[in-house]
């Protein structure tokens, strides 16, 4: 009986697109329409969120990439809260800048 429900986990999981398992900043990143955009260079970004991001905050920045006006709001705020995140998203841009340069 463990074998078999271990062989179904496996079976699912494998049918699982590879979509579905991407952080939202990876998913963003696969769906917009960036000429530079690339599954690994998604990958990669999505990787420096997942050390400087909240998975709330990784779903916030990822509206970024079809709403930037959001972005502006976002940065020129005066709240605490949103100049907090902020700091915390220049971060995550820095790193993904170092961490996935391509040349």
């Amino acid at each position: 009986m463990k074998q078999l429900l271990t062989a179904s986990v496996l079976a699912l999981v494998t049918m699982v697109p590879v979509a579905a398992l991407a952080g939202p900043i990876e998913a963003a990143c696969n769906s917009s329409d960036r000429p530079g955009a690339s599954r690994q260079l998604c990958r990669c970004i999505d990787a420096a969120a997942d050390h400087t991001l909240t998975r709330s905050e990784q779903r916030r920045a990822a509206r970024f990439f079809t709403n930037p006006d959001e972005a502006q709001s976002v940065r020129m705020s005066p709240t605490r809260a949103d100049n907090e995140f902020w700091a915390r998203y220049r971060n995550f841009g820095s790193l993904a800048e170092q961490m996935c340069a391509t040349g």
